[in-house]
């Protein structure tokens, strides 16, 4: 057996057998063997797809919309996939070549690494971050160079740290506003900071906005939007947060034409196209979902006014997150690390969070707690921690 074992473990490429697991499901597993758990981890609506959505999705496997769409998706997705950025992000895209429907956000990512980068090309990105950036720049062969936001700053990234970062091998910056997992937003005086620099030091963008719908404080600004930016910038989106989809799996992105069709030759030989009942769920989300998705987001906002608050009174220290759903709480007062706090914080009182770890060195000393649960459950989640904390 033990045999059997190492043969088979020498097939595995090097560069995947180094990933490390996720952070976030190593601790779930831990999750799912208890009863009675307040779950503050998945980063997840607690919001099932509007029903709009959903009988647009039923609607069509009763028509009998079973086949294969083009490549790139629908042409009617694509089109209001254009519509939809232009009106709310002031970039025109072309939606016959400017635009590929994905399986979410995930694939578009993919994609787009594996379109940029070639065998030691490095990627800036802001940490604490989204757990899957790192591993997917180095799955396409690339070298991941963190740049660490701070608590001090509200999360936002300093554009003078990007450009200490950047070296001849710097291919490519990875932006993620409103950030997973600080709901950290970026002030438009540095988004046009970041911009400059691409320009200055010819880099590629890649943005990746899913929860730009949710920024709670004022006008979201796309850095595709800025000026000399669309050329160099590759937008990517989708419709798991905002519209409450993420078990559809439908993501875009937008894009110069000749960064599409590269992504676009990827698809077709790994994935063909997204599925039809989902495109056409999207579309609906799209055409139709707007008032649902603001009736979430301001659900949203209310949760979040009355979870920080509360973590704050028990005794953790918790900015007030501009966006996404996520309060990024510092637990260094305690005197424990991120990964201790969260498991004695789940044997002794059955609340789950996130170690701040998980997302990168730079989120050690915080934990991430998702707000998108039942106020019922958020006012049962704070009375436990204060509990906890007393204790």
């Amino acid at each position: 057996m033990n045999d059997s074992k190492s043969v088979s473990e020498k097939f595995i490429a090097p560069h995947i057998a180094a990933l490390p697991p996720s952070g976030i499901r190593k601790f779930f597993d831990l999750v799912n063997s208890m009863d009675d758990v307040i779950s503050l981890g998945v980063g997840e609506p607690d919001f099932t797809t509007p029903w709009t959505i959903r009988e647009s999705g039923i609607y069509s496997l009763e028509r009998g919309h079973t086949g294969y769409t083009s490549n790139l998706g629908t042409p009617a997705l694509r089109r209001a996939i254009c519509d939809y950025v232009e009106k709310n992000y002031h970039v025109n895209y072309d939606y016959r070549n400017e635009c590929l429907v994905t399986i979410g956000v995930s694939e578009a990512l993919d994609l787009a690494f594996r379109m940029l980068l070639s065998p030691g090309d490095e990627v800036i990105y802001t940490e604490p971050c989204y757990v899957s950036y790192p591993a997917e720049i180095r799955m396409a062969h690339g070298v991941p160079v963190p740049v660490t936001t701070r608590y001090e700053n509200e999360f936002a990234v300093e554009p003078e740290d990007i450009e200490k970062a950047i070296t001849p091998k710097t291919r490519a910056i990875l932006l993620n506003f409103p950030c997973n997992p600080t709901g950290a937003v970026m002030p438009a005086d540095k988004l046009q900071a970041v911009a400059d620099l691409a320009v200055k030091y010819d880099l590629a963008v890649l943005t990746d906005e899913i929860y730009s719908e949710l920024n709670y404080d004022g006008n979201h600004v796309s850095i595709a939007s800025l000026p000399g930016m669309k050329e160099r910038t590759i937008f990517l989106h989708g419709f798991s947060k905002a519209f409450a989809m993420t078990g559809w799996r439908v993501g875009y992105v937008c894009a110069p034409s000749p960064m599409i069709a590269a992504m676009m030759r990827i698809h077709q030989y790994a994935i063909m196209c997204a599925p039809t009942v989902a495109q056409e769920a999207a579309l609906e989300a799209l055409t139709n979902g707007g008032k649902a998705m603001h009736e979430m987001r301001d659900s949203y906002r209310r949760r979040r006014d009355f979870f920080v608050r509360g973590l704050n009174e028990a005794g953790l220290d918790c900015l007030m997150p501009h966006g996404a759903f996520y309060a990024f709480a510092s637990v260094r007062n305690t005197g424990m690390e991120s990964t201790e706090f969260a498991e004695k914080l789940l044997r002794a009182e059955h609340v789950a969070v996130v170690p701040g770890e998980a997302f990168g060195p730079g989120g050690q000393g915080f934990i991430r707690c998702c707000y998108a649960t039942s106020a019922d459950e958020l006012r049962e989640s704070i009375v436990r921690i204060k509990r906890f904390l007393q204790r």
